[in-house]
């Protein structure tokens, strides 16, 4: 064997074997679905608070301002051309 290939296999067998003396095996300890169930009915009310009080509104303004730059820009469309245009634009 060359050099080269017998220094690609050292390599290899190096990561291997750090892999394998530094893995860790992580076992669950208990019910880990109850818990995790647990966990999102405490934290589900609050989840639901921020969407209703935050993301909705941020979701509804965002809307409102597109659609009154929709009209602004149908108005000028208007005025320029004399007729609506209701196909796509391209930009």
């Amino acid at each position: 064997m060359n050099k080269k290939l017998k220094r690609i296999l050292f390599c290899a067998a190096m990561a291997t074997l750090l892999c394998v003396t530094f893995a860790m095996p992580a076992f669950a300890a208990g019910d880990v679905a109850s818990a995790i169930e647990n966990t999102w009915n405490t934290a589900k009310s609050q989840v639901q608070t921020v969407v209703n009080n935050v993301v909705f509104p941020v979701v509804d303004m965002i809307l409102a301002i597109l659609f009154f730059v929709k009209i602004g820009t149908a108005y000028f469309d208007y005025r320029k051309h004399g007729q609506f245009e209701f196909g796509a634009t391209r930009f």
